[in-house]
């Protein structure tokens, strides 16, 4: 068994809340730049241009990409040969989260309660999914989510005798009604199967995938490519001011579901698509 101190697990967390808002992972930067080189409105590969130049500066200078430094939604993979000490992992997680947002002045956008409305000052709690998987390490997936392409995301309850056609018109719907509001180029987020909330899962870790990565599964990779020509066919653009480039990526991911089921769910990403992963 091997002991790990949830110490680490706050420094890890303090530091990849910054670095995720500061730098593009090489995958969505390079996509960046393919789809400046492939889009053929004039208006759009201008506006990419921007958005690559931006991301530079950003680095950089060690500012924001964004205003919208989102909310801290955590990804943990825990070894079940680890033994955690040092205190509750919770407070870890928040203890990391409220230090990089306030030492790295990044923008506080967490309210306490829905309604009433009032910031938590320190951008938390975060959203934080844990998962057991073997072995005696700890997988640390930092990915802050802005609000507006998140309030573009929607989960539908499909039958099953909607099969694949309605789950394409479904994610082609979604892209289409959200327009310019998510800031594209997006990452197109699906998660297909198991429960209501399972689904919406699914969508959130599709966004976590090396962009433009294929899903093993041939029927899901030839899904995939199919749903990024015709939505990239819509006609929406970067920043939705017309053009080709509306997303840069579809990723799905699904899991097993009731034979009465056919949950949808679609998370959007905006081309801010944060993610930094670190092993302890």
């Amino acid at each position: 068994m091997r002991i790990l101190d949830v110490k680490q697990i706050e420094s890890a967390v303090k530091s990849m809340v910054v670095n995720a808002n500061q730098k593009l992972s090489p995958d969505v930067f390079g996509a960046l730049q393919q789809a400046e080189k492939s889009e053929e409105s004039e208006v759009g590969k201008k506006i990419l241009q921007r958005v690559i130049e931006n991301a530079q500066i950003a680095a950089n200078e060690e500012l924001p990409i964004c205003q919208d430094t989102g909310t801290a939604v955590i990804f943990l993979e825990i070894g079940q040969e680890v033994h955690l000490v040092g205190g509750n992992l919770y407070d870890a997680i928040n203890n990391g989260v409220r230090a990089g947002y306030t030492e790295g002045y990044l923008r506080k956008s967490i309210v306490k309660d829905p309604l009433n409305r009032v910031n938590t000052g320190d951008n938390t709690p975060a959203v934080v999914h844990i998962d057991i998987v073997p072995g005696d390490k700890v997988k640390i997936t930092v990915a802050p989510k802005g609000g507006g392409s998140e309030n573009m995301s929607q989960l539908k309850m499909l039958k099953p005798a909607d099969g694949v056609e309605g789950v394409k018109q479904f994610v082609i719907d979604t892209v289409r009604q959200a327009g310019s509001n998510p800031c594209p180029p997006v990452i197109v987020g699906v998660g297909i199967g198991g429960t209501f909330e399972k689904a919406a899962l699914l969508a959130k870790k599709a966004l976590l995938r090396e962009v433009g990565s294929k899903n093993p599964d041939p029927l899901y990779q030839s899904l995939e490519a199919e749903l990024l020509e015709k939505i990239n066919k819509l006609g929406i653009g970067p920043q939705g001011l017309g053009g080709r480039i509306t997303a840069l990526a579809v990723h799905i991911e699904t899991y097993p579901t009731h034979i009465a089921s056919l949950p949808v769910a679609v998370n959007l990403n905006c081309h801010v698509a944060r993610h930094e992963t670190v092993i302890l």
